[in-house]
């Protein structure tokens, strides 16, 4: 069944980090403002998708940028302002309109892989990927972490200047033609998209999906996901007909991917040509095999390539699904892939 598109689970997150390489580059890296606001004592936290951005110096993104040293750049350009003088922070507009606010979730996933830690509500403001737990990978998330982001600034703020007592929070848009206070960036894209496929990281997923989209003039919004992916993966020559690109992480049932495809896609990647080799890095390896792994309800999945013992190069995709399919599935799909190196060419040959 090679060519009968099915539910790709985290295998998808290979396309998304090959999106995002395509589109931004491996070397573009994503900026959290403070900018001035009005009247004195009013700035605006803004987000452009940063889902690294942490409130602790060690999250799960190693190498994050951190709310403190945002915080300490705001309040130092802050009170070098005149203006300013005698009037301490006391209202922070929260700004995450770098897509709709409001098209945070993809309603063919369901809201358990919220609560259970697994993925945040996509908003271009948020915090350690709105986790409770900034160091735990799986950790649950809030529903609200717009306002958890800005709880968290404002922490930081207060440990940045004492005289910051009390602050209000309100959400929306940064004025037009704001004086920037403070920025800070994400690490590049080359090892985001290592952390997304080593971690398996949902949340990072979706927002670099959206990101990608913001970047081709689709609005960020969770139905252009398709478009702005298709459009990404152009640049790697391939057919992608047939494909259903519903979301970034592979959480979504409605995301279809034919085996044939994630093959001769896994082929591509193995060359490290066409800047792949920085998806290349964040590919697990496994034993004598390299492969991105997936898991869902009755349906297990794994895409990959090897340099088998005759040294020939094969790539090989192997999704178990249906009714029934359990975690058995993932020793026999290792074993098939165990085997994709014992074979070598008689795959081929066969």
């Amino acid at each position: 069944n090679d060519t009968s598109a099915q539910r790709p689970a985290s295998v998808l997150k290979v396309l998304t980090a090959a999106a995002a390489l395509s589109v931004l580059g491996p070397t573009y890296q994503i900026t959290t403002s403070v900018d001035a606001g009005s009247p004195p004592g009013t700035i605006a936290l803004v987000g452009q998708g940063d889902a690294t951005l942490s409130s602790v110096s060690h999250s799960v993104y190693a190498g994050a940028p951190t709310l403190a040293t945002l915080a300490s750049k705001a309040v130092a350009a802050y009170n070098l302002n005149p203006a300013n003088a005698g009037v301490p922070i006391s209202h922070v507009v929260l700004d995450s309109t770098y897509w709709d606010p409001n098209d945070n979730w993809d309603t063919s996933v369901p809201r358990t892989e919220q609560t259970g830690g697994y993925l945040s509500e996509s908003t271009a403001l948020l915090v350690d990927g709105d986790r409770q737990n900034p160091a735990a990978q799986v950790s649950p998330r809030s529903t609200d972490p717009v306002t958890a982001a800005g709880n968290a600034f404002v922490q930081a703020l207060k440990a940045a200047d004492p005289t910051i007592t009390t602050v209000s929070l309100t959400t929306g848009a940064a004025e037009n033609g704001a004086a920037v206070l403070a920025t800070v960036q994400s690490q590049p894209v080359s090892t985001l998209v290592k952390q997304m496929l080593t971690q398996s990281d949902n949340t990072l997923a979706e927002m670099l999906a959206r990101i990608v989209s913001v970047k081709q003039n689709l609005g960020g919004t969770g139905g252009s996901i398709q478009q702005s992916t298709m459009t990404a993966l152009g640049k790697y020559g391939l057919d992608t007909s047939g494909l259903t690109i519903e979301d970034g992480s592979g959480e979504s049932d409605e995301s279809l991917i034919t085996p044939l495809f994630m093959s001769k896609f896994m082929s591509l990647v193995s060359t490290k040509a066409l800047g792949l080799q920085y998806l290349a890095a964040g590919i697990p390896a496994v034993g004598k095999y390299y492969a991105k792994g997936g898991v869902m309800v009755s349906a297990y999945t794994l895409s990959g390539y090897t340099t088998a013992a005759d040294g020939t190069g094969e790539s090989f995709t192997f999704f178990a699904e249906g009714p029934g399919i359990t975690s058995a599935a993932q020793p026999a799909l290792a074993a098939l892939a165990n085997a994709a190196y014992t074979c070598g060419k008689n795959i081929t040959n066969y």
